[in-house]
């Protein structure tokens, strides 16, 4: 009667969900201040003053018939001129806002791009660790998410293994830097190496292979790390960004698509994309909130807060014998469990009421995610508990 794909997809959370709902109810028994739940990537940093500043002159100033009316189905006009024009300046390039199209978050903007490529028999090529709804947002097109194992010693791209998986069929590569979960950022080297084999490939095959950027956590990059600009080393790149950790705004759904006049018929592309949003019902995102970020898209929260509370984190897990790549973005650990078993690992924190998140969904067993985008002073208070974890071990 029913999709077995989604009463299966709605039926069972994602881990990193299920472990937030035992946080919850856990709390109600020994309270709030007791749990140490690491688990989700909610921003706690506030949004930067623009964002409540521009939001109560939006309602002082426009009427509200017009504020909260509809939009051009790919975004206001001028909010996706305003936005170009920064781009643009940052990033040196020459987009215009018909480049542009203003989704309801990231998730929103992966989904549409999936959707404009997909073809029956396609092929999606993401490396580890990897956000796992890529998975899911690739499936639900009816095509296949091949993954390239982690390169774990600094998690760069493992381009060995990366060249034994693509083929005639890849359609496209998706790239997420700052990265979700390890925090790692592309460097410069890597990003050439990438598009150096995906214009070989594509010339090989005879067709063009499509680079997706991820990019909702652009912003958060620490120790003056340099997070490249994928469509200036590569042609044809779709670029998907997300307002939600830049602008610690994950509940309002905003985002855009840039589809660069680079890419391979870009016309035809955008006319793909516009369709797909069309097809899964994501036209018009929120309009209030489209005019937020057209005045504040240069603004970011407070990322210092971030980088205290990853040096904190990371000297106590480095001192107590954990093993972990530092980070050089988004606001996530990866470190080595102290045993294969990343589950049982995970079990074990959790008589601490330390709540972590296996790696094995990202792709990379032997791991665990630490989301440190809570308040510092928990950190202090689950330093403790880290200490304890790793001496069960010893």
């Amino acid at each position: 009667m029913y999709s077995e794909k989604m009463v299966g997809l709605g039926s069972r959370r994602s881990t990193i969900r299920e472990i937030f709902e035992y946080g919850k109810k856990r709390a109600a028994v020994v309270g709030a201040e007791n749990i140490f739940d690491f688990s989700i990537g909610n921003p706690s940093v506030p949004a930067p003053d623009c964002v409540n500043e521009t939001i109560k002159e939006l309602i002082d100033t426009v009427d509200s018939v017009h504020l909260h009316g509809y939009t051009s189905a790919q975004g206001d006009a001028g909010v996706r001129a305003a936005l170009a024009e920064s781009i643009n300046r940052r990033f040196g390039m020459s987009i215009t806002g018909d480049n542009l199209y203003i989704t309801v978050g990231a998730a929103a903007s992966l989904s549409i791009c999936l959707r404009a490529l997909a073809e029956e028999g396609d092929e999606f090529i993401t490396f580890a660790p990897f956000f796992p709804e890529y998975k899911c947002f690739v499936e639900a097109n009816g095509c296949e998410l091949k993954v390239v194992p982690a390169q774990i010693e600094d998690f760069q791209i493992n381009f060995e293994e990366f060249e034994k998986i693509i083929n005639k069929n890849t359609k496209a590569v998706i790239v997420n830097s700052p990265n979700n979960p390890s925090g790692i950022v592309y460097s410069e080297e890597t990003v050439l190496k990438l598009a150096k084999i995906l214009k070989e490939k594509s010339e090989e095959y005879g067709k063009p292979i499509f680079l997706i950027a991820d990019e909702p956590y652009r912003e958060i990059a620490y120790d003056n790390a340099i997070v490249p600009y994928l469509p200036k080393y590569y042609d044809d790149t779709f670029v998907c960004y997300s307002y939600s950790k830049s602008l610690s705004l994950p509940g309002e759904r905003i985002g855009y698509i840039v589809v660069p006049d680079t890419v391979t018929d870009s016309k035809a592309a955008y006319a793909a994309v516009c369709g797909a949003g069309r097809a899964l019902g994501y036209v018009n995102a929120p309009a209030l909130f489209q005019r937020v970020i057209a005045k504040c898209c240069e603004e970011t929260s407070d990322v210092s807060i971030y980088q205290k509370n990853r040096d904190m984190l990371y000297d106590a897990l480095i001192k107590n014998g954990y093993k972990c790549v530092k980070p050089q973005g988004a606001f996530y650990l990866f470190p080595q469990a102290l045993e294969e078993d990343a589950y049982a690992f995970c079990e074990k924190a959790k008589e601490l009421d330390l709540l972590l998140v296996p790696g094995d969904d990202f792709g990379c067993k032997g791991h665990v995610r630490i989301s440190y985008c809570v308040p510092n002073e928990m950190i202090q208070r689950a330093i403790p508990a880290f200490e304890k974890l790793a001496q069960m071990y010893k």
